[in-house]
């Protein structure tokens, strides 16, 4: 038995605004080939390179997630990712080919819903190789300030994530999510990003945010939502969270077994998590169907909805 790889059936596009650059953007994303992974290529930028969603390219974690590469001496990037990676990790897409005409990949309504909507209306498809995993061998742990986050073996993906913003609106309460394709979709991909009514000018002033507004954000004050529509859910803020999470650690470039403990998480500590695993050829080892028994097999395509399809050989 084996669970297949997953790519788009077809291309699908939508347009958007960046919430820091305030300009509009277009994707395109296509089907992409087996062990392609994910790749970014910037259309508006002659012979644009392919831009691999990998830790390795990750060049800035300052209110998003940002992968860039060198050409000819100048750098090429692609920012505010996360939203968009989450959506592949959560729908179990493996393979794909973002074309985008500028450097942010659009807000949208500031979650990861608008682009598993589109991705279910083109429908996703097995392909013929197996999916690799990352599989964690041994804790791993990483601390900043009052930030932490620590990754252990499990067969499957789980996560549990804490936040603390000493404000009324945003209860301390931790929220565990198990990683599947329909949980995703209920639980985790309607989750906006988020903000302080007092920073917003401050991050305008830096040039950041330009496209940031009560339709691709939630915004508070000291006491209320400001949003007409109020929460999609009680606890939107750290569903977010994870969210972003989900997004971040797909930066491992293939799904993870592990199980996930994070406190007051940012991208950049998400990332550093990534890092420092893989630094570290004893954490973690590159499992596929073949090489773990039956029964593990089941347990991640029961947990994640896949198809469980027979192992094809010839005479």
């Amino acid at each position: 038995m084996m669970l297949r790889q997953r790519t788009l059936r077809e291309k699908v596009s939508v347009s958007g605004i960046g919430v820091h650059t305030g300009n509009l953007i277009t994707i395109e994303v296509l089907p992409a080939a087996e062990d392609s992974g994910i790749t970014f290529i910037r259309t508006d930028v002659p012979k644009g390179p392919e831009l691999r969603a990998h830790v390795d390219n990750v060049v800035d974690t300052t209110l998003a997630t940002t992968l860039a590469t060198g050409v000819n001496g100048s750098r090429v990037s692609v920012s505010t990712v996360e939203h968009l990676l989450a959506a592949f990790a959560g729908l179990g897409i493996d393979n794909a080919r973002v074309y985008i005409n500028g450097p942010e990949v659009p807000i949208l309504d500031g979650s990861s819903a608008p682009f598993v909507a589109i991705f279910n209306a083109a429908g996703v498809e097995s392909q013929r190789k197996p999916k690799r995993f990352v599989a964690i061998k041994k804790e791993v742990r990483i601390s900043e300030g009052g930030k932490e986050a620590r990754i252990t073996p499990a067969n499957r993906f789980k996560i549990t994530c804490s936040v603390d913003y000493d404000h009324p609106l945003i209860p301390p309460m931790p929220f565990t999510f198990e990683l599947s394709e329909r949980a995703f979709e209920r639980d985790i991909s309607r989750a906006r990003t988020f903000g302080f009514l007092k920073d917003v000018e401050a991050l305008r002033s830096r040039g950041l945010a330009r496209g940031g507004s009560l339709e691709n954000a939630v915004v508070i004050d000291e006491y209320r939502v400001m949003n007409p529509e109020g929460l999609r859910y009680p606890d939107e803020f750290v569903r977010h969270k994870i969210l972003d999470c989900i997004g971040d650690l797909s930066l491992f470039g293939m799904p993870v077994l592990g199980r996930v403990h994070t406190k007051c998480p940012g991208h950049a500590l998400n990332t550093q998590l990534v890092r420092k695993v893989l630094s570290d050829p004893k954490a973690y080892e590159i499992v596929e169907p073949s090489s773990v028994t039956q029964l593990d097999v089941a347990r991640v395509a029961e947990a994640n909805h896949f198809e469980l399809e027979p192992i094809e050989t010839t005479a």
